[in-house]
């Protein structure tokens, strides 16, 4: 399958971390290289934001419950509002990408490297889930540990997103370093863009808005403990 890696041209710890991620990726043995998908730039996020219709709507600070979907949004840490709707921007392109191609991808930021091979693409492509996160949860996500210990407790190879929190928070995947999405899931997150607005793409890819989410019992990637490129 295609690999797509999002990346930050300007930034010399987003390109150090892409160069790491690329050579973690040939040490295994995938076939096809990732190709680098550019960071929308921060002067230019209105535009972009505008110019396809979407328009942020997450707090800054503190927390709310969003009508529409009855889940709590609470606010990321961020210095620079740009950064992270470039962020968000960066996988709405890859989505889509996805949905243009018509075929599965494996979308990456930056700060993603592998640990081990991923499986055939057939074996991602005849799972039940449309979006399936192959991150290990350690040190990428909040209740890291309470994640990865869910996870291991089935022996399902696919399963669900794990319930760690409270049914009005937003589950989703351990970060969005690094997740396989079909055609059917990239539709999915483009229509809850459109439908809620943008949010930080790893809360609005919630398993109460997107059923068919899941991940590997097996961890693919690891997060390389980089200096945010978002939240500062």
């Amino acid at each position: 399958m295609k690999a797509f890696a999002i990346a930050i041209p300007s930034s010399k710890v987003s390109m150090a971390g892409f160069e790491e991620l690329k050579e973690s990726y040939d040490k295994y043995g995938h076939e096809e290289g990732i190709e680098l998908f550019e960071a929308i730039d921060v002067y230019k996020v209105d535009g972009y934001s505008s110019g396809n219709g979407l328009e942020w709507n997450y707090p800054w600070e503190g927390s709310q419950i969003d009508i529409a979907t009855g889940l709590t949004k609470t606010a990321y840490p961020t210095a620079d509002k740009r950064k992270r709707i470039s962020c968000f921007l960066g996988h709405w392109y890859l989505w889509q990408k996805c949905k243009s191609l018509n075929e599965m991808i494996l979308i990456l930021e930056h700060d993603a490297r592998f640990i081990k091979k991923l499986p055939s693409d057939r074996t991602f492509r005849n799972c039940e889930f449309d979006i399936i996160g192959i991150n290990d949860p350690s040190m990428a996500t909040r209740k890291s540990k309470d994640y990865h210990d869910a996870i291991l407790s089935k022996t399902d190879f696919f399963q669900p997103v794990p319930i760690i929190d409270e049914v009005h928070i937003p589950q989703g995947l351990a970060g969005n370093s690094a997740y396989v999405i079909k055609p059917e899931g990239a539709e999915r997150m483009l229509d809850l863009s459109q439908r809620y607005g943008m949010w930080p793409n790893d809360a609005l890819m919630c398993r109460q808005l997107v059923p068919n989410l899941g991940v590997t019992r097996n961890f693919y990637t690891r997060i390389q403990g980089l200096r945010s490129t978002t939240t500062l």
